[in-house]
């Protein structure tokens, strides 16, 4: 297999799971673009739907891995991930972090990039805290994220942005880089596995 021409795996984790979220309408409108790709092959890993305790164990009870075994195997498949996160309190959700910290190799040496929501920073504090969270997890963050300040006022109550234009662009760049450094990644690993 040409690992240049091959697409790439990446796994779109929507971070909340909040009653009564916004996060699907973002996840809505960023999966539309990120489909429309043909060097990436997207999945999604909704933590509404991934209930990890926050207490981690090197014995997990029986339901925690059931859980494991339904997300880690989708973590360790991906060659790159985009977190799309809102920001609760200056930071990101505790679901999000459960999911970070009960998993460690299958970040390793991969890329990630950010898609963020919130009110006036539009979620960017939380993704400066996450840069510093997955450089611990040996991962690559793309410089360019995709950023919805004030996000409710960017949408239609069906969903649709009102103007799509900027964050149309900066989806673009931000995929842009993630497939770069995926594929490089990819090739590397190909070569000489992480850590050897």
């Amino acid at each position: 297999m040409d690992l240049n021409k091959s697409p790439l795996n990446l796994a779109v984790i929507i971070a909340s799971n909040r009653a009564g979220r916004f996060g699907p309408t973002v996840a809505d409108w960023f999966l539309s673009r990120a489909r429309q790709r043909a060097d990436l092959s997207v999945q999604v890993i909704d933590l509404a739907e991934t209930d990890l305790p926050t207490a981690l164990s090197h014995e997990p009870s029986p339901e925690v891995r059931e859980v494991l075994g339904r997300v880690s195997p989708r973590l360790e498949a991906a060659d790159a991930f985009v977190v799309l996160t809102p920001e609760y309190n200056h930071s990101f959700p505790a679901s999000l972090k459960s999911l970070i910290d009960w998993h460690f190799t299958q970040w390793q040496a991969k890329p990630v990039g950010f898609v963020s929501y919130g009110g006036m920073s539009g979620g960017l504090r939380a993704v400066e805290q996450l840069r510093q969270v997955f450089a611990e997890m040996h991962t690559v963050t793309v410089r360019d994220t995709v950023s919805f300040h004030n996000a409710h006022g960017h949408f239609d109550e069906d969903g649709t942005h009102k103007d799509p234009t900027a964050p149309d662009a900066a989806a673009k760049t931000m995929l842009d880089q993630l497939v770069w450094w995926g594929r490089a990644l990819r090739e590397a690993k190909a070569v000489r596995p992480y850590g050897a």
